[in-house]
């Protein structure tokens, strides 16, 4: 406590809080009280009259104040809204007024019991006839008519972004409604919720940089979950037949408006379902959303209308043919498909050493700043896609989707893989890529995962949904630190 005071000299400001604590404490009021009998939040309280003669007791904090004498006017506010108080030295008695009213600064928590009046500026406002101090503000808020602005603040001190700000509050409570509803839309559906491991002792499921653990016990190294798939279809194996995992995943990759190091995703599977259906589910499920959020399926983001509804479909293929004229349908080499991205300035890296890679290059490259009505982009090279069943038709290419909106992809789903003989060739090509130097892939072949298909997979549809950035479409938030009550920062020093 000492060494807490003694920083004191340093901030003035905090200073005269603890002098005004003080003499509080000598008056018999606990600066910070024990917990109050709040029966009434504002929210609740705002729908009623005066008329209804009901009396209320609620807390909030004091967000404003304002009079001199024997008045005072302030508005509290309390997760569910904001109400102004009167605050009377008549009614409240002397002792009460001088001892906590005069004492107050906006940011103090307080319990205020009365009934409700309207003021002549016509405001609904609650008369206390019993105030409490349950707790005192030591740090001065930022200034009311200002905010906080500081986006940088605003992320590192979230918990001051939730008090100054409003909309910041909504967008959060919007985001549990988001995942109540992604719950609600499969439970209804015969999904189970299920739990999968959060540490891997084999990289897999997707195609990302892990963050690497040790157990010190066991002397072994671990991988942070880039991504459940392998555990859920296991479960598919074992017998289940529609579950998902709603769930934290883990990737060491860049930071931007779109990319936080954690993040949230929920992945589903469905036995004797395939990617169409999969693509009707996705469609159905952010439909729904947007329906339940914000009454209609037309939103603007970013500055652009858009439709959630009547999803497009088109084969990746065709959207590159369309875009730079270039026809992958046609057999080529790997020497000419370089030659092609040669000249559109299309980057070959390193360990790309397939047309199916050439060919993703250029969607990514050329063509995902085009998509931006609600389009499912299917027919993803085999070489790009070591989990998803090849097309039937054309083998070169595979029964997957990534639904992107407005530029950016929002799903990753497919017909699962479930032969083991070609799983582990995609696998062991997985290998020698990051032989190479990719080291997104996984270094080692899965075997376990292999036996496990030995035993029979069901033909099934997969799914994986990036919670994060559904908030941001569905709320408007531009950068992924909107919905993420506590991103990832770069440390002050």
């Amino acid at each position: 406590m000492e060494r807490y005071f003694d920083r004191l000299e340093k901030e003035p400001l905090i200073a005269e809080r603890w002098k005004k604590i003080e003499e509080l404490e000598k008056s018999g009021i606990k600066a910070f009280g024990p917990k109050y009998d709040k029966q009434n939040m504002i929210g609740d309280i705002l729908k009623h009259s005066p008329e209804e003669n009901l009396k209320f007791k609620t807390a909030g904090r004091l967000m404003s104040l304002r009079g001199k004498g024997k008045v005072y006017f302030g508005h509290i506010e309390d997760q569910s809204g904001k109400i102004q108080v009167y605050l009377k030295k008549d009614e409240l008695g002397e002792e009460i007024f001088d001892k906590i009213v005069k004492m107050l600064n906006v940011g103090d928590i307080i319990a205020v019991e009365g009934e409700l009046f309207i003021t002549h500026t016509e405001e609904l406002t609650l008369r206390g006839s019993k105030v409490n101090l349950l707790t005192k503000n030591v740090r001065a808020l930022p200034e009311k008519y200002h905010g906080l602005t500081d986006v940088e603040i605003r992320y590192r001190k979230r918990y001051l972004d939730l008090i100054m700000n409003k909309d910041v509050r909504d967008t959060f409570i919007k985001r549990t409604k988001i995942i109540k509803l992604v719950r609600k839309y499969l439970d209804d559906r015969g999904f189970l919720e299920v739990e999968t491991p959060i540490m891997h002792p084999i990289l897999g499921g997707a195609a990302a940089r892990p963050f690497i653990t040790h157990h010190n016990t066991l002397d072994i190294d671990l991988y942070l979950r880039i991504a459940p798939e392998l555990y859920l279809k296991r479960l598919i194996v074992g017998g289940f037949e529609k579950v998902y995992d709603l769930n934290r995943n883990f990737r060491n990759e860049g930071i931007s408006t779109r990319h936080n190091p954690e993040f949230t995703m929920v992945e589903l599977y469905q036995a004797h379902a395939d990617f169409n259906d999969m693509m009707d589910l996705t469609e159905g499920l952010i439909t729904t959303i947007a329906k339940e959020i914000n009454g209609t399926t037309e939103i603007t983001y970013d500055g652009v209308d858009l439709k959630l509804e009547n999803f497009a479909r088109v084969h990746m293929v065709d959207l590159i043919k369309e875009v730079t004229g270039v026809d992958f349908w046609q057999d080529m080499s790997f020497e000419e498909a370089k030659k092609l991205a040669k000249e559109h300035n299309v980057e070959v890296a390193e360990h790309m050493n397939s047309v199916g890679h050439i060919i993703n290059q250029f969607f990514e490259e050329k063509c995902e700043e085009k998509v931006i009505q609600p389009t499912f982009i299917y027919g993803h090279p085999v070489e790009i896609s070591p989990l998803a069943k090849r097309n039937a038709d054309n083998p070169k290419f595979t029964d997957r989707f990534e639904l992107f909106i407005n530029k950016r992809e929002y799903a990753n789903a497919f017909t699962e893989l479930n032969d083991p003989a070609d799983q582990r060739g995609r696998f062991e090509a997985q290998v020698e890529e990051a032989m190479l130097g990719n080291d997104e892939v996984p270094p080692v072949v899965d075997d376990d995962y292999v036996e496990a298909l030995e035993y029979g997979m069901p033909p099934t549809g997969g799914l994986g949904i990036g919670i994060d950035r559904l908030v941001m479409l569905i709320t408007g938030a531009p950068s992924i630190r909107d919905v993420i009550l506590f991103p990832q920062m770069k440390p002050r020093d």
